[in-house]
This record gives structure tokens, C-alpha cells and sequence, in this order.
């Protein structure tokens, strides 16, 4: 049985996934220099909300498998903390335990 925890930081992986690609995209098109559009990183599987940011601001967020890439109030307070408020997105880092975990294992570039 999958916990609460479990499932709001699989539903983030997913949204990270797709995230990933389109930047991977973007970068086998040249296009460093636009906007990435992309799909908020929260854990509510029905969420279809975008953010927006540029290329920059994408590799600081992957720096770090613990943080995602949220619309402002997306945010789940029992398994993360908000850490920055950008222009239009929240930045989210994941609490230790299960959140921490699953943020690790299922990071792309680990």
C-alpha cells in the first residue's frame, strides 16, 4: 500500500520527468536563451498548472534532487518547505524520510 507520502513524491517525479525532457528538448534545439515552459512539480496528480523560467534558474533547481519547482500554494506542508518565492513559482525542498527518499531515487541525474 502506498502511503500519502509516497504518492504526492511519485506524482513530483513524474512532473520532474517531463520537465526534464522538455529542457533536454529546448537544448537539442539551441534554445538556452528562451523561457522554459513548464509543468508545476507538485504532488497533486490532477494539477496541469505551468511555470515558467529560464534556463539558468532550471539547472539551480536541478541542482538539488530534494527541491522542486511548484506554482505558488501547491505546496504540501507536512512533506516540504517552501525555500524561495520566484516570479510566478514556489521552490520546494522535500523533509527527510520518505519525501527526502523518493525525491533521491527517482532524480534523473543521480
Amino acid at each position: 500500500m502506498t502511503t500519502r507520502e509516497e504518492r504526492i513524491g511519485l506524482n513530483e517525479a513524474v512532473f520532474r520527468e517531463v520537465n526534464e525532457r522538455i529542457q533536454q528538448v529546448a537544448e537539442s534545439f539551441d534554445l538556452q536563451d528562451e523561457q522554459l515552459d513548464l509543468l508545476c512539480e507538485c504532488g497533486r496528480a490532477e494539477c496541469v498548472d505551468r511555470i515558467s523560467m529560464n534556463h539558468r534558474e532550471y539547472e539551480d533547481l536541478r541542482s538539488e534532487s530534494h527541491q522542486f519547482a511548484i506554482r505558488p500554494g501547491h505546496d504540501e506542508p507536512d512533506v516540504e518547505r517552501v525555500i524561495a518565492n520566484k516570479n510566478g513559482y514556489d521552490i520546494v525542498q522535500k523533509f527527510r524520510g520518505a519525501p527526502e527518499r523518493i525525491a533521491e531515487e527517482t532524480d534523473p541525474r543521480a
